[in-house]
């Protein structure tokens, strides 16, 4: 702890010392905007001078006030969603400016910094990017921003909970998005442990939101490993541009009309401070918490895990059954095999009742006879005890025990998991200008929550927490940072294995519940009963030790294995756990700096480097670190150069060089054009590259998952060696075979020869990389409508897989999944289309895309996920009449088939429906909003095993939005 304390003060001592180096001379700008012909003071334009960063947002008096190093004269920009742009120039006094702006929006204004790491007007990004003002969150219908980001173009979501949703862009989606990155503040926003961001759960808080920009497809040669497929930049409200208090409450309902659960209340309550002194030191705090019932897992249909794919059969009809969102059911045995197996454990126990029994079977007596004959004559008193074994060897000697899989009876997922979800974000900032252009900042955002994850499993989060704390400091050409990201998991825990346990504390598997099944279908088959009869029977007797859902023993069973770490399982002592018990960190220094002021605009150059540490520290709850402490190292630097040709031509050329502990360097460059054909009418054209480590997991993990039916482990060799898949004595056999292989069981004639050895590289899992090509064009047809479309293709090399493999290990098959590279080339195309028409004060908007997987590898597993088409269409006005606004949105997706490691289906075609009225009441500096996100309530499901979504509707009051 004393080491991370004194990297903390090192970095502390190094911005002060920078900032206190640093003079500059600076002119105060202040005054007051208003709407031109009310004369009301505008709350939250963005006042800026043209060509410099920084600036400042009105306050709810219409004033700002903020220092600058230009010198006068000098161009004032004053920009608000819903107003035409207005450029002032100041050659006099700046303080106690008037500026007066125009109902009536100008499209293609804003300007964004992620797509080049510089400001640059949106039109003449080099790449595509989509983006998201504070002015226009206020408008949005979804219950969040974050909700709402499913409406850009391009984008599509896998909704696990209420509150946990991963974004994706350009195919391959999947629950945890570890191919898209998400940055808050610049801090990567990540769960070390899990190497993608849960949500929004811990992340901003709404009000504290500045912009959101996103960027589909590759980033690396900017933004480092990861994001191949995409990078969220989340931007919070600077106090100097934002002081004041907020504050919002918004009450609704979900659940309605859903045949699992009356309507339930959703609460959330959002406080935002911020204060600044003579343009020098502020400080903001920010708040959120919310609380609602999270919705229900209720596939229940029939999955077989062998084959990954739904399955015809229920409870009643499969005795073998396995229900998606039931847990427990994984574990199961043949039945011809388990009845093999009591009799074999019976003839060693009692050679002289085997003996017995089995020579009366080989006389021609009938099951009744013989049980009478036993019952009845004295001279066979001592047999007596043995009889529950009578009918396991007369059905296995008249070959009526079937080889068939038989599950243990599960749970429905709302019986283990905690759907009381709730999230709780705090975030608190310190700032210091030094100069007006030098600012630092002491950051820390901290955030609990309950949610629900998919993965390889479905993970119940109690109480996990991220923290994420930084110190940086940043000027108009520079910044140096360092943060760190603390996980903690809490109570969190895995439902599958806590359902098996609860199943193994009430009745072993082994030792009572398969041999009382198989005695109970024994018996019923020798008397005569039908297979579905003895089945039935059967589960009745083994089941009734079973601990009921809300019995004494089920909660009692439950609370002890939910707060039992599942490294301190042992089964010989009767302890089962199901907890995690994950306390990893992530450190991240790094620094840039601009050199185009230097170079006096010749030409534009940027350097910057990082550093970052994965300190993994589960306990052995998920990676293999019970005895041992892993440490993951990386470093990277990056340098872009640009160059404008005259008004017509830019192009940048930028690239990268990573380093990783298991893992060589690599460089990843990016070369980008845009021609300007006409004024804000650009075409531009992209090469970018990208890659991504494994990730933690991929590399480290070693866990039981699937109600103890699977385990995976990571991709490095030494894995490999430890389980024994890297010696052909005790290599692993591939999935088809292996399900050949089972077909030969079933059908009576086992056959081992259909088994083929499954041979991994003895590299081990080694990085991904894409190469991406883009065209795209985005400009103004005349000032009312804005056009942006694009055409990509990727082509993606050593693509991060996982494969299935059984090992032999004493006549039982154990199953691992091993992440794995595709061989040969994966590829993808697509292509977007996205319009903004103004008509008065109405904005229509509307954005359609495509994306479609090229040809596969031999034996790779096509998890795309994605549908084919999506589109959005939306319609807004901010004041339809005086204070009164609305804004509608509408989005529909084809369906598409979904294959991950936790279940694979096809996801239907949807469409959903979000609307919002509002109401702006200037006097007390407050609006109302009356909304819902898919208000026609037509449930819905985003990825195969995951909940169906329904409406939600709420109230909202905003004070000083």
């Amino acid at each position: 702890m004393s080491r991370i304390f004194t990297q903390i003060f090192y970095v502390f001592i190094l911005v002060c010392a920078t900032g206190f180096a640093v003079q500059a001379q600076n002119i105060t700008v202040s005054g007051t905007v208003k709407d031109k012909q009310t004369k009301e003071p505008l709350v939250g334009v963005t006042v800026t001078v043209k060509g410099q960063s920084g600036g400042a947002a009105t306050n709810s008096n219409g004033s700002f006030s903020f220092s600058t190093s230009a010198k006068l004269p000098f161009t004032l920009v004053s920009s608000y969603v819903g107003y035409t742009t207005v450029e002032q120039q100041v050659s006099g006094s700046a303080a106690g400016l008037t500026i007066e702006m125009e109902a009536g929006a100008l499209l293609g204004g804003d300007v964004v910094v992620s797509a080049s790491r510089t400001p640059e007007r949106i039109l003449e990004s080099p790449v595509s990017i989509e983006r998201m003002s504070a002015a226009s969150i206020k408008e949005i219908a979804a219950p969040s921003f974050y909700d709402a980001l499913n409406n850009m173009k391009g984008v599509e979501t896998s909704m696990q909970s209420l509150t946990f949703k991963s974004i994706n862009t350009r195919g391959f989606n999947s629950n945890g998005n570890t191919r898209f990155n998400q940055f808050i503040d610049g801090m990567d926003n990540q769960a070390p442990g899990l190497n993608f961001s849960v949500g929004n759960i811990v992340g901003i808080t709404e009000l504290d939101v500045d912009n959101v920009e996103l960027l589909p497809g590759a980033a690396s040669a900017l933004y480092g490993a990861g994001g191949i497929n995409g990078t969220l930049l989340m931007t919070s409200k600077d106090p100097f541009k934002y002081p004041g208090a907020s504050f919002q409450y918004k009450t609704g309902l979900n659940h309605v009309n859903d045949i699992n659960s009356s309507s339930k209340p959703f609460n959330q309550l959002d406080v935002r401070v911020a204060k600044a002194w003579n343009n020098k030191f502020g400080f903001k705090a920010a708040f959120s918490f919310v609380q609602a019932k999270d919705w229900y897992g209720t596939n229940t249909s029939n999955f077989d895990r062998v084959a990954n794919s739904v399955k015809p059969g229920d409870r009643v009809s499969d005795p073998g059954y396995d229900g998606v969102n039931v847990y427990g059911d994984e574990v199961n045995s043949n039945l011809l095999g388990a009845a093999r197996s009591v009799q074999a454990a019976f003839q060693a126990s009692s050679p002289a009742g085997f003996g017995a029994f089995n020579s009366f079977i080989n006389a021609g007596l009938t099951y009744p006879q013989i049980l009478n004959l036993v019952s009845t004559n004295p001279a066979y008193t001592a047999l007596r005890p043995a009889l529950p074994y009578l009918g396991v060897m007369y059905s296995l000697n008249k070959n009526t025990t079937p080889s068939q899989t038989v599950s243990r009876t599960g749970y429905n997922e709302a019986d283990l998991v905690d759907y009381d979800t709730k999230s709780l974000k705090t975030s608190g900032a310190l700032y210091y200008n030094f100069t007006p252009t030098i600012q630092a900042i002491a950051q820390a955002n901290w955030g609990t929550g309950t949610s629900v994850y998919t993965g390889s499993d479905r993970y119940s989060l109690r109480n996990f927490s991220i923290g994420q704390f930084k110190l940086e400091l940043k000027g108009q050409d520079f910044f140096i940072r360092g943060y760190t990201t603390q996980e903690r998991s809490g109570d969190s825990y895995i439902s599958s294995i806590l359902g098996s346990y609860i199943n193994e504390k009430t009745s072993p598997t082994a030792a009572q519940w398969f041999p009382t099944y198989t005695i109970a279908y024994s018996a019923a088959r020798a008397q005569g009963a039908t297979d579905v009869a003895a089945q039935a029977a059967a589960r009745a007797a083994a089941d009734v030790n079973r601990a009921v859902p809300g019995s004494v023993a089920f909660e009692t069973a439950k609370t002890q294995i939910q707060n039992t770490t599942i490294s301190s399982t042992d089964a010989s002592k009767g302890i089962y756990g199901a907890k995690f018990d994950d306390k990893t960190n992530l450190y991240h220094y790094e620094g840039m700096y601009n050199f185009t002021n230097a170079f006096n605009n010749v030409i534009e150059f940027q350097l910057g480097a990082s550093s970052r540490k994965y300190q993994l520290r589960s306990g052995g709850t998920i990676f293999d670190d019970l005895n041992r402490k892993i440490d993951i190292n990386e470093y990277g630097a990056f340098a872009q150069a640009g160059k404008k040709f005259g008004e017509l031509f830019k192009l940048t050329v930028a690239g990268r060089y990573d380093k990783s502990t298991n893992f060589e360097g690599r460089f990843t460059p990016r070369i980008t054009g845009v021609f300007t054909v006409a004024k804000n009418n650009n075409i531009r054209l992209s090469f970018q590259t990208g890659y991504r480590n494994p990730t933690t997991q991929n590399q480290y993990i070693d866990l039981s998952v699937g109600g103890g039916s699977q385990r995976l482990i990571g991709g490095l060799p030494e894995f490999l060696t430890k389980y024994g898949l890297n010696s052909e004595a005790t290599k692993g056999y591939t999935e088809s075979s292996y399900r050949s292989y089972l077909a030969s069981v079933i059908g009576g004639t086992p056959n081992p020869a259909l088994l083929q050895k499954y041979t991994f590289d003895a590299r081990g899992v080694r990085p991904e990389s894409v190469k991406s090509y883009e065209i795209g064009y985005k400009g103004l047809l005349g000032p009312k409508l804005l056009v942006d479309a694009y055409g990509y293709y990727n082509q993606y090399k050593d693509f991060i897989t996982a494969v299935n493999v059984y090992q032999n290990v004493n006549g039982s098959f154990v199953k691992y999944g091993v992440p794995v590279n595709a061989e040969g080339t994966v590829s993808s195309y697509g292509a977007a289309l996205g319009l903004d028409y103004l008509i008065g004060k109405y904005n229509l908007s509307g954005n359609v895309s495509y994306n479609q997987i090229g040809d596969l590898p031999a034996n790779y597993i096509n998890d795309f996920n994605t549908p084919k088409i999506r589109y959005n269409l939306g319609i807004g006005n901010k004041e339809i009449i005086k204070n009164f606004g609305f804004n509608v949105s509408y989005r529909w997706q084809d369906q598409f088939y979904w294959n991950s490691s936790f279940s694979a289906g096809q996801v239907p075609a949807y469409s959903s429906l979000d609307a919002q009225v509002s109401l702006r009441i200037p006097s007390v500096m407050s609006v109302i909003k009356l909304g819902g996100s898919n208000v026609l309530n037509k449930y819905y499901f985003t990825s195969y095993g995951n909940p169906e979504a329904g409406a939600i509707y709420y109230l909202a009051f905003t004070f000083n939005p």
